[in-house]
């Protein structure tokens, strides 16, 4: 069982807990996630089985796009709705060209701290689990990209926004800025992830609605279709073989990478994929990963 599951996540479970509760569907298959939501967000939630899970590195730098509210008025220290206040203020009246300058001015490249509730570690200790003992320690800004940013008055203490947006932003930090900017304080109150790269939570499948159909073939995007936005090289079967050994060797005479950051497919004749390719330099291909036969 090789491909991507899109899952429509619900909101108040965790990303592992959709992985538990599916478990009995994907058996002993291994399974990972392209990007954690956190358990108060839903959307899409892209699960790579098998042998795709070897694919993940490839899929996690695409963008993705998320709609949500962002509530006026109130920080947390989680920067959620989750967490517990701390700081209140007053909001101002809110109309719709100053919501777009707003808009404009976070929309870009950008650099962005992370807080302190992630998954990111310091000495191998989560922030989360430092933040919960009253911990903080310094974080160094990451660079991110707001490709995309509409905002929307939903009530007189309520934003709505429609964001696409890099790898590795975090929304919480975005609601908080934005509060701020605007002379007030903020959270983020509502959080649905609607796309990431190429696929569309339209696509994907609540975790019921999966195992309501336990005896049905999952509903799975193959490998060659979940990377198909990459350019694909068709070796015929003496290079596979080579290939499926480690041999560099065989994918001389491939047309060059166009890229330093490129990367490319080797497929066999029948169009399946064989190994995952990186520039060496810029005349020629590397295997950086192989895949088994599926």
């Amino acid at each position: 069982m090789t491909g991507l599951l899109l899952v429509d996540k619900p909101e108040a479970v965790t990303s592992a807990g959709v992985i538990r509760t599916l478990k009995r569907l994907v058996g002993h298959e291994k399974v990972g996630h392209l990007g954690t939501l956190d358990p108060f967000a839903s959307g899409l939630l892209p699960l790579c089985l098998g042998e795709a899970t070897k694919i993940a590195r490839w899929l996690l730098l695409e963008e993705k796009a998320y709609r949500g509210v962002i509530r006026l008025g109130t920080e947390t220290d989680t920067l959620d709705r989750t967490g517990t206040p701390t700081r209140s203020a007053p909001v101002p009246p809110l109309d719709a060209a100053r919501l777009a300058d707003v808009a404009a001015r976070f929309t870009g490249a950008q650099e962005q701290v992370p807080p302190m509730f992630s998954a990111l570690k310091r000495g191998g200790v989560p922030l989360y689990a430092l933040a919960r003992r009253g911990i903080e320690v310094e974080r160094a800004a990451r660079a991110i990209e707001i490709r995309a940013l509409s905002l929307e008055v939903r009530a007189p203490d309520a934003i709505g926004f429609a964001l696409t947006c890099s790898k590795g932003t975090y929304v919480r930090v975005l609601a908080q800025d934005i509060g701020r900017v605007l002379g007030t304080a903020a959270h983020l109150e509502a959080l649905r992830r609607t796309a990431v790269g190429r696929f569309q939570v339209a696509d994907a499948h609540t975790p019921d609605a999966l195992l309501a159909r336990p005896d049905a073939p999952l509903p799975l995007v193959p490998i060659r279709d979940a990377l198909g936005h990459l350019p694909a090289f068709v070796l015929d079967a003496e290079r596979v073989a080579r290939v499926r050994l480690g041999q560099q060797v065989a994918l001389a005479g491939l047309p060059p990478p166009d890229a330093p950051a490129a990367a490319a497919l080797a497929l066999d004749p029948d169009g399946r994929v064989v190994a995952l390719l990186e520039p060496a330099d810029a005349s020629r291909w590397r295997i950086a990963r192989l895949l088994a036969p599926h």
